[in-house]
């Protein structure tokens, strides 16, 4: 959530960033309005109760008829605390609402707009000429007997597949792959909970405007999670971090969870867009004013795993209309799908400065006193669209995929053989 002190301070910036994100300008007026009511509460609260504890001390010094009436009116005004202690508690879940209400603050600079109206940071790499009508991954899966999307809508339903043979080593090669890059660069590594409670989830974003794409398992009031950014960020909450063991970095593998609502007709066919894959994710917690820093880090590591499997891929600073309500900025590395003849997103990775920690209660300890800390996420390696990126871009005319050179010691072969 947003420091109530800065949309005190300057309610023009928050009102501009919820119009360039498409949301409501107006919920800040809301919250101001919500702010006004607690403190007033606050004020009657402290007052009356200020009242109660003077007039106890009377009650205790006086005797006979004057103690008699003053017991009377301590009766009446612990009726008024009471009252009191109860319109604090509706404001203070009046103000909570609205806080919750409101989406992160943009960075300044962001591309205002749409999904289409990002901008162009980088490309990295040329798209393949091949001299052959190239497969898609769909087919490329039969053909290497690495993906079963048949049989997984049988067991499943759509939006779920099978990787087998070559391509569950493939995914086991990746993993190790982006967990090893992710040590080497200092990374504690984490195997987190795919299952959280509420807190979890609202604590980082995922109950709000992206709820409608979130599992929930009703009968026992738990979340699947669509990220192993949600257990990372959770990992720390109601805990005040030392400014001398910042930046903390972890690395979290996990399945993700995701019911893609309002995708009906997309990326129907293959494993582009599914209700079940698995991830390896980045998280950092900072210093607010190391944030955006670690963002370019962030991306760096992003890039240097892409670079390493020899994809071709665009680096792009992602429109204010298209940014999840924790993101202050992102930035999304798109690989090239040749079948597709486009760039389609396989990475990100989001700022979402002091956000999420406000609404976790994670706070750092400098010499400054206490304050909230910042987080960031960067995904690493998703599975199912890396996948299809190397099938696709390292095909050969005879269905077999040359391996890059980086990941062939955790796959341990070179090519990838279409099976008899």
């Amino acid at each position: 959530m947003i420091d109530i002190k800065l949309v005190r301070d300057d309610p023009d910036r928050v009102r501009t960033s919820q119009s360039v994100r498409g949301e409501d300008p107006a919920l800040v007026d809301v919250l101001l309005a919500a702010d006004e009511r607690r403190r007033a509460a606050v004020l009657r609260f402290d007052t009356v109760r200020a009242s109660q504890k003077t007039l106890g001390k009377e009650v205790a010094a006086a005797s006979g008829p004057d103690k008699q009436a003053l017991l009377a009116h301590a009766k009446d005004l612990a009726a008024e605390v009471r009252e009191a202690e109860g319109e604090l508690t509706i404001a203070d879940d009046t103000l909570r609402d609205a806080s919750l209400a409101l989406s992160n603050i943009i960075e300044p600079g962001v591309p205002e707009g749409g999904e289409d109206d990002f901008a162009l940071i980088a490309t990295a790499g040329t798209p393949p000429s091949f001299d052959f009508e190239p497969r898609d991954h769909v087919e490329l899966g039969k053909l290497l007997g690495a993906i079963d999307v048949e049989r997984a809508a049988k067991v499943s339903g759509s939006r779920f597949y099978y990787l087998t043979g070559v391509g569950a080593l493939l995914e086991l090669a990746l993993v190790n792959m982006a967990m090893m890059q992710a040590v080497e660069a200092g990374f504690t590594p984490m195997l987190p909970p795919a299952l959280v409670r509420s807190r979890a989830m609202e604590g980082t974003g995922f109950l709000g405007q992206a709820a409608e794409n979130v599992f929930r398992l009703e009968a026992d009031d738990y979340y699947l999670v669509g990220t192993a950014e949600v257990p990372l960020a959770a990992y720390r909450m109601d805990e005040t971090l030392a400014v001398d063991e910042l930046p903390l970095r972890y690395v979290g593998f996990s399945p993700c969870f995701r019911r893609e609502a309002g995708t009906y007709g997309k990326d129907t066919k293959g494993i582009i867009r599914v209700h079940q894959f698995d991830k390896v994710e980045m998280f950092t917690f900072c210093a607010p004013e190391d944030a955006v820093a670690e963002h370019q880090r962030l991306l760096g590591w992003e890039r240097q795993f892409l670079d390493a499997l020899e994809i071709p891929y665009r680096v792009i600073d992602v429109a204010s209309g298209d940014l999840g309500s924790s993101a202050a900025r992102k930035y999304d590395c798109e690989a090239w799908v040749p079948t597709q003849g486009k760039y389609r997103e396989v990475t990100s990775t989001s700022n979402c400065t002091e956000f999420q920690a406000r609404r976790l209660n994670i706070r750092m300890r400098d010499a400054d006193g206490v304050r909230s800390a910042a987080t960031l996420n960067g995904t690493l390696v998703a599975i199912p669209r890396t996948i299809v990126a190397i099938l696709e871009n390292h095909q050969r005319a005879d269905g077999s995929v040359v391996v890059p050179v980086a990941l062939r010691p955790y796959l341990g072969r070179d090519v990838l053989e279409p099976i008899a």
